[in-house]
């Protein structure tokens, strides 16, 4: 497969000013200090390390153990205490630290995180956290601005460190699955399956992607209509249908899911209602429910976290957010499961987790992203732009191994007799 490349993506360093200079002022130094002392504390109750330039050594003595090396202690400190995991995040991205071991880095504070903040400025975080902007509250309008912020980034981009399939999501392997794309195969095939896809099914599919879903429906048979707001995957996306003789049988559109009308033997959605915003979580599912037959099969695939942290972060600014996925957030099992009874016809009839898999396809990801730095950079990315997207990959392998996140394949069908 072929990707276009006629015009390179050259990154603004404008777009990410937080990291060009440490904190100042006596409130940053204050609190520089205090996150100083929380950092050292947590670490010394952690299998970590800390080395700092004048070589000492905070945390666990046994050298092959996992380090954080210390480059500008100051500017970590004060990054931390002024903006929290906002900062942790940014001095990455900065190079005030780094790490040879960094996915078990952040496996281990992920571990621990509940324990490692004290009980008592935990109860100040919604006095000190960064509340979100009012503008990524998910709008229409604002929608296709968060989904551009990183799915238009470059198709390039993503065919360094994606597989054939160019397929974004938890892949599923097996003993005799060892190729990333033949998991990703895999993966979509099972959860066709379980929304019952064959010859004749009229299929929707929210969330594109790249095309892959859409092709493997149609070559079974299937008519599909599938709906994104990206430019960028909508351009690939179309071309690689057409590409594999199977523009018939699928039409692709430029839609939010709120403006889709219609009524669909199944309908699939992979890792996209992430995107859509705690608000309108009900919406979502609402309109699942209202697009799909009274004997058809709802398919979607879903990130999720606890539910206690899941409400602790709701109305908080992440990292993740702000340089990532803007306006996401990602729901816990027992959230969809309230608004899918409270809002819908729609019960589960079968749910699988891919945890384990994550954090392999992650894993595959982040070292072919890391192999491709020469040409990442060749098209436009500069290296704090690498560095923020080497950690956003180890920062969300960490978060499957430790056990923080989870992601599910889940079916629901409508209950008959109405809601």
């Amino acid at each position: 497969m072929s990707i276009d490349t006629a015009a390179l993506h050259t990154v603004d360093p404008t777009r990410w000013p937080d990291v060009a200079a440490t904190p100042t002022g006596p409130v940053s130094v204050a609190a520089g200090a205090v996150a100083d002392r929380l950092l050292r504390r947590a670490v010394a109750r952690l299998p970590v390390r800390l080395v700092y330039p004048d070589g000492s050594v905070v945390g666990a003595a046994d050298p092959t153990l996992p380090t954080m090396v210390i480059e500008r202690p100051d500017a970590l400190a004060r990054r931390i205490g002024r903006y929290g995991l906002i900062g942790f995040g940014e001095s990455y991205m900065a190079g005030d630290w780094h790490s040879d071991d960094l996915v078990v880095v952040l496996t281990e504070f992920a571990k621990s995180l509940p324990q490692l903040v004290p009980p008592a400025l935990q109860r100040l975080r919604p006095l000190v956290v960064l509340r979100p902007p009012r503008s990524p509250r998910n709008s229409p309008a604002q929608a296709r601005s968060n989904i551009a912020h990183h799915y238009d980034l470059s198709n390039e981009l993503f065919a360094e460190f994606l597989d054939e399939t160019m397929t974004y999501s938890s892949a599923l392997f097996d003993a005799t699955t060892t190729s990333l794309a033949d998991a990703q195969r895999r993966k979509i095939d099972r959860l066709l399956d379980a929304a019952r896809v064959g010859p004749g099914t009229r299929l929707l599919e929210i969330g594109t992607g790249w095309g892959e879903l859409c092709i493997r429906a149609a070559a079974r048979g299937a008519q599909v209509r599938s709906v994104t707001l990206s430019a960028e995957q909508l351009r690939l996306a179309r071309r690689r249908v057409e590409e594999a003789g199977l523009a018939d049988r699928v039409s692709i559109e430029y839609r939010d899911y709120r403006d889709i009308g219609g009524s669909y033997d199944a309908v699939v959605s992979v890792e996209m209602v992430e995107a859509v915003g705690y608000r309108h979580w009900p919406t979502y599912f609402d309109k699942l429910d209202r697009l799909v037959t009274p004997g058809g099969r709802v398919a979607i695939q879903a990130i999720t976290m606890p539910h206690d942290r899941m409400m602790a972060t709701r109305n908080t600014y992440t990292w993740i957010q702000k340089y990532i996925f803007p306006g996401g957030l990602l729901p816990s099992t027992e959230a969809v499961a309230a608004i899918t009874e409270r809002h819908t016809r729609l019960r589960t009839v079968d749910m699988i987790s891919l945890r384990p898999h994550y954090a392999e396809t992650l894993r595959r990801w982040r070292e072919r992203f890391l192999e491709r730095r020469d040409a990442v950079a060749a098209l436009g990315f500069d290296e704090v732009f690498q560095r923020m997207w080497e950690l956003y990959l180890a920062y969300s392998e960490a978060g499957f191994r430790s056990g923080y996140l989870d992601v599910y394949q889940w079916t629901l069908a409508p209950r008959e007799g109405g809601r």
